[in-house]
């Protein structure tokens, strides 16, 4: 039975590949599910994912994810800078989580270069576009791996 990994996609990345495309590229979040289920499945992996654009969704799919999942690839979006009460989920987490961004977060404003949720997953991967999505699953499929049963592996 292949182990799951939800990927959890924060606000406005239903935007993607119109959204300031100089910044965040021209990919859509539709190809990179897309590309995230395929790469799942070469690496053993189930992958199931959801975006919504409200903190409280993100929050109950975590909590629900935490229970069911494996693992979780997220990004929170504009919620990495300004929700606690999404550490505070992340924190208690009993699976590892990676989280990834489009962009590095320490070259963009002073507002964006702090990640409150980072601080509480396995790792954080930035600035390489969609391809921080695929470097996400990777790393977090070489950690349930080593891990051998998927819980918490920071």
């Amino acid at each position: 039975m292949a182990r799951t990994v939800w990927v959890l996609h924060g606000p406005n990345m239903d935007l993607l590949g119109s959204r300031e495309p100089e910044l965040y590229g021209r990919e859509t979040l539709r190809s990179i599910d897309r590309k995230l289920k395929k790469l799942g499945e070469d690496l053993g992996l189930g992958v199931e994912c959801f975006q919504t654009n409200h903190e409280g969704a993100f929050i109950d799919r975590l909590t629900v994810a935490t229970r069911t999942a494996h693992g979780c690839l997220i990004n929170p979006g504009g919620f990495s800078h300004t929700s606690v009460a999404l550490a505070d989920t992340i924190r208690a987490m009993t699976v590892p989580v990676v989280e990834v961004h489009l962009t590095n977060l320490y070259a963009r404003e002073a507002a964006r270069s702090v990640s409150l949720t980072g601080a509480y997953v396995s790792g954080v991967i930035m600035g390489f576009g969609a391809r921080s999505y695929e470097l996400g699953l990777r790393e977090l499929a070489s950690r349930l791996k080593a891990s051998g049963k998927g819980r918490k592996a920071r």
